[in-house]
């Protein structure tokens, strides 16, 4: 919803209010509605506002306490403030404003670092603490809202988004070759070596879920204030059974949405015709008629649609159904690649697929129909078991149980609705037990590395210099793949860091704030009390939101057993209408000059993709958005 940046002078340097004015500007998108700054001495804050919650001038940043002593910059929303706030209002805390942040404020005032704990939301944010003299600063469970930080010789620098570290002037770095080989060779982004680097020398992420302190001398320390699974064993639910789970589930996932309805603009769906979004419009609408929640105007929803993959009738039952103000969008290769430059200037990093192009063009036009507040999905696949490859650890997890007959009936029953036969299936787990048994032989690991290296080494669309960036080291491939172990990884470590990233940055670049009811940590940390049987049954995964869902949402949505997410037809476009343009970057002079790539065997492959003898669509559409990008950055 917002953006800020913070700068600590160090060796006796004090701040100019210029750079953190011109670091500020780069962030102009996040927050159109409002600036500020404050520079004394050694440290610095500046902010830019995007009004969502009180949109009275009481709730400017950066924000000072009541005794000035506190001067608070923060970007998310805390959804349970109005909780808060009457809690401390009972404590003797006066308030000025009526929005998240002044609750925010007296909540570090009165219980100082353990208010983290009371939080529901998604946040990051820095408090100077001048009669401790020290900056407090923290990030959200799950690492919704970002932060990021530089160390040089004379500052530490903090920024929503790297390139506002960039336009500090300060930072001496750049690309990180270690993590472009990663990206270019591996796909790897993000999270996905469970570092905090970043494509940018120097610049890491503070770390989900955390909280730091920093001293003016430049001392920092950071710590994790919450984990996955924080509940011990006598807070877990008593649960009987998948009836019992399932309305435990919606009780909680209807306040979740309930808290997430406080807006004071209006506010948008993201609609495919899947199980997240259909269950996220119905139970919003359920609220508002029940006057649960008040909107500044009527619910919109807004869908993407491609001709390749047609997901209308589920989408027309939950419209019939709930009757939303509905924008349908289809896509065009050509207007996708327009814009590719604009979405990877605002995303820093490379994204995973096109599909992120979709969401980025979605919120231009939830913007242009002035509407402030999306909710979407994000978050249920990652702990529900929503990928199709979970399916394999939910079978593993019964056989490594000596459940057989329960395995054997949930593949046949697996293999009924989605194709196959039941004794092909049965070999995904036993390969995934005997590759977690060799694993625990000495040397294996280091082996199945080198074998790894000796592939890659084959490809020949890159140089050696590229590949001897490359060296990985990801030992949690070799884990015993239990379904709770690959849907923790699925959390924390990859693939929902990279969404959640995206999904931030495409939404702000259009001054939209995301809201992801699934990622209510109270939901999430049920989720994972919950028993393998109950996410995951047949041919259905979620199968407790689903079972939560029953007469809630249109049965053709509830009982969908195909996944599509929001796909784009990539290799249908790189071998027709992106074909030209992919053929143009790879005659540029800065792409030949870059001495990483043989263009020759880009070309060769991309006629073969041309001529429908390979799928080279992922591997083109990464050289093609890390050459923008790059170029974008230097620019």
């Amino acid at each position: 919803m917002c953006g800020f940046v913070g700068i600590l002078g160090l060796n006796g340097i004090h701040v100019d209010a210029c750079v953190i004015k011109q670091m500020t500007a780069a962030l102009r998108h996040r927050g159109p509605d409002d600036q500020g700054i404050y520079v004394s001495g050694p440290v610095g804050v500046g902010f830019r506002r995007l009004s969502i919650l009180d949109l009275s001038t009481a709730a400017h940043q950066p924000m000072f306490s009541h005794d000035g002593q506190l001067v608070l910059v923060y970007n998310g929303e805390i959804y349970n403030y109005v909780e808060l706030r009457q809690e401390l209002e009972a404590l003797g805390h006066r308030f000025d404003s009526s929005g998240d942040t002044e609750v925010l404020l007296h909540a570090y005032q009165e219980w100082d670092t353990e208010c983290l704990h009371r939080l529901n939301g998604m946040w990051a944010f820095l408090i100077y603490d001048m009669r401790r003299k020290r900056i407090f600063g923290s990030r959200d469970r799950f690492g919704k809202k970002p932060l990021y930080y530089y160390r040089s010789r004379d500052f530490i620098i903090f920024g929503s988004e790297i390139k506002a570290i960039l336009a500090s002037g300060y930072y001496c770095g750049g690309i990180n070759w270690h993590k472009a080989a990663k990206f270019l060779l591996h796909g790897d982004l993000d999270h996905s070596d469970g570092s905090n680097e970043t494509l940018y020398s120097g610049i890491t992420q503070v770390s989900a879920g955390s909280v730091f302190e920093l001293d003016l001398q430049g001392h920092l320390t950071e710590r994790r204030f919450w984990f996955l699974g924080d509940s011990s064993a006598a807070d877990r639910l008593h649960i009987k059974d998948i009836n019992d789970a399932a309305e435990s589930f919606y009780e909680i996932f209807e306040d979740a949405l309930r808290i997430r309805l406080r807006s004071d603009v209006p506010v948008g769906v993201f609609l495919s015709g899947g199980l997240d979004s259909t269950s996220i419009l119905c139970t919003s609408a359920k609220i508002i008629k029940s006057g649960f929640a008040t909107l500044a105007e009527p619910l919109w929803a807004l869908s993407y649609q491609d001709k390749g993959y047609d997901e209308s009738i589920y989408i027309d039952d939950t419209v019939r159904q709930v009757r939303p103000r509905h924008i349908r969008w289809r896509a065009n290769p050509v207007g996708l690649w327009n814009v590719l430059e604009q979405m990877l200037w605002h995303q820093d990093e490379p994204v995973h697929s096109m599909g992120a192009l979709v969401t980025f063009e979605l919120c231009r036009i939830a913007s242009q129909n002035g509407i402030k507040v999306i909710l979407n999905g994000g978050g249920s696949d990652e702990s529900l078991a929503g990928y199709h490859n979970f399916f394999v650890n939910y079978w593993y997890t019964l056989i490594k149980k000596g459940q057989y007959r329960d395995a054997w009936r949930e593949i046949s029953a697996y293999a009924m609705a989605h194709g196959g036969t039941p004794w092909r299936l049965c070999l995904e787990p036993a390969y995934c037990r005997l590759k977690s048994n060799l694993s625990k032989i000495p040397g294996f690991e280091s082996f199945a590395h080198w074998v790894r290296d000796r592939k890659l080494e084959g490809d020949s669309w890159f140089s050696g210099d590229l590949l001897n960036s490359f060296r990985i080291h990801n030992k949690e491939e070799y884990k015993e793949p239990m379904l709770d172990l690959a849907l923790k990884q699925a959390v924390e470590d990859s693939p929902l860091p990279l969404y959640l990233r995206f999904e931030d940055r495409n939404s702000m670049a259009h001054s939209i704030e995301q809201r992801m009811p699934f990622l209510d940590y109270r939901l999430v940390s049920l989720a994972f009390q919950l028993r393998p049987e109950w996410k995951m049954r047949g041919p259905w995964n979620k199968y407790v939101l689903r079972e939560a869902m029953r007469r809630r949402i249109p049965e053709s949505v509830r009982k969908r057993v195909d996944k599509m997410g929001l796909p784009v037809s990539t290799r249908n476009w790189f071998a027709d209408t992106l074909y030209e343009p992919m053929q143009a970057l790879l005659a540029s002079q800065e792409v030949r000059e870059r001495g990483i790539y043989n263009i020759e065997a880009i070309r060769q492959d991309l006629e073969r993709h041309r001529r429908g003898e390979i799928d080279v669509s992922g591997k083109l559409f990464n050289v093609a958005q890390f050459e923008i990008l790059v170029k974008t950055k230097q620019a």
